[in-house]
């Protein structure tokens, strides 16, 4: 029995020692420019694990639904096709219109603004001028299972959307108490469909049209943890 409690203890000692491994990120720098021009600027995680590939097939999958125009979202669809994709579309544009130019580009910023143990939060700057009166500039935020590389709904994320809505609308009204925007275009507050961590608090991210006009540009502020820490499951 001795022997068997001492070989017990042993064991939680060294699981209690051992430190969590956090990802390594790199940042990939490409551009396309055989006809379009593409520009990608984005972070990658490194190493084969099945967490690593996770991250990188979302950030990727993201990317190339943006250049591809689908009625609905692939979460099969592949960097490389899309961009091949891109750039026969705009090919096409140009032997239709030779007098046309205008060079189609698209370029694609992101960065690592979290990390901890648990989770990993990504944000994917994307600017893609297709023909418009003016680019559409887009900022989508990921946030990562630290441990397995999923993708974390709102629900893994936070335990009590009511009370969230509460402080958020507070931090909004900090944020806007100086401008004369009509905001929501006359309807009630509602939450982000961004909401991302940095290392103060979670980041809340309105993009162009979302909440005002285009004109208006994005909203964007940060609730410290402190105010939150009670309504978060995983941070």
């Amino acid at each position: 029995m001795k022997t068997n409690f001492l070989g017990l203890l042993l064991v939680l000692i060294l699981f209690s020692c051992e430190e969590v491994t956090l990802i390594n990120f790199s940042e990939t720098n490409n551009i396309y420019n055989e006809n379009a021009i593409v520009e990608l600027n984005i972070p990658k995680a490194e190493g084969s694990s099945t967490k690593a590939q996770a991250i990188n097939k979302a950030v990727e999958n993201h990317i190339a639904n943006m250049l591809v125009f689908l009625e609905e979202p692939s979460d099969t669809l592949q960097l490389d096709y899309a961009i091949k994709t891109f750039d026969l579309e705009y090919k096409s544009f140009k032997d239709g219109f030779g007098e046309s130019a205008m060079v189609w580009d698209a370029s694609f910023d992101g960065e690592v603004t979290y990390q901890s143990p648990m989770l990993i939060s990504i944000a994917i700057n994307s600017y893609i001028n297709s023909g418009g009166a003016h680019g559409n500039l887009n900022v989508t935020f990921f946030n990562f299972d630290a441990s397995t590389g999923e993708l974390l709904q709102f629900e893994d994320i936070f335990n009590n959307k009511e009370a969230l809505i509460e402080i958020v609308e507070t931090y909004f009204e900090k944020e806007t108490k100086d401008s004369d925007i009509n905001y929501f275009f006359g309807e009630s507050f509602h939450l982000p469909a961004n909401i991302g961590f940095n290392d103060e608090g979670i980041v809340c991210f309105y993009n162009v049209y979302e909440i005002a006009s285009y004109a208006d540009g994005i909203t964007e502020f940060t609730v410290p943890f402190e105010d939150l820490e009670a309504y978060l499951n995983i941070y």
